[in-house]
């Protein structure tokens, strides 16, 4: 087992971080939303009442398996961190639902637009950002 020290000078620049985090992400045999619950959240995103996005979505959340849920909810909670430090790291909401929408969220077979399938994965991610403290 190779253990490595995050003081290492290799970990300190923060896109290291980000991308081991991401890859990590995508290389769980099954995303963190589980492919069965890809359809449901892409149609709760897609509904034209917002109110009724975020229950719904919200529903989806507490459907998850209780580790793939306290992950999601762990990972979140950082990432709202990161965007209150938006004037120092330019990571909006948008711009962080576009790097790990895709990588939290995704189909088990490739849709046939891409842009258009990874435009919802990113409004999905988007979402939970914006309304975390109600949908956890």
């Amino acid at each position: 087992e190779e253990r490595i020290s995050l003081a290492d000078p290799e970990w300190s620049d923060v896109h290291v971080v980000t991308g081991a985090l991401k890859l990590f992400f995508r290389e769980l045999p099954e995303p963190l939303v589980p492919y069965r619950l890809f359809d449901p959240f892409i149609k709760a995103i897609k509904l034209p009442d917002p109110q009724e996005q975020v229950e719904r979505v919200a529903e989806l959340v507490q459907s998850l398996p209780p580790a793939n849920y306290a992950t999601l909810r762990y990972l979140l909670a950082h990432l709202c961190r990161v965007m209150e430090r938006v004037d120092v790291n330019r990571m909006t909401r948008q711009n962080i639902s576009i790097v790990f929408g895709p990588t939290l969220l995704r189909p088990e077979r490739e849709l046939g637009s891409l842009a258009a399938g990874m435009a919802h994965q990113n409004q999905a991610v988007e979402l939970l950002l914006a309304h975390f403290d109600r949908i956890f």
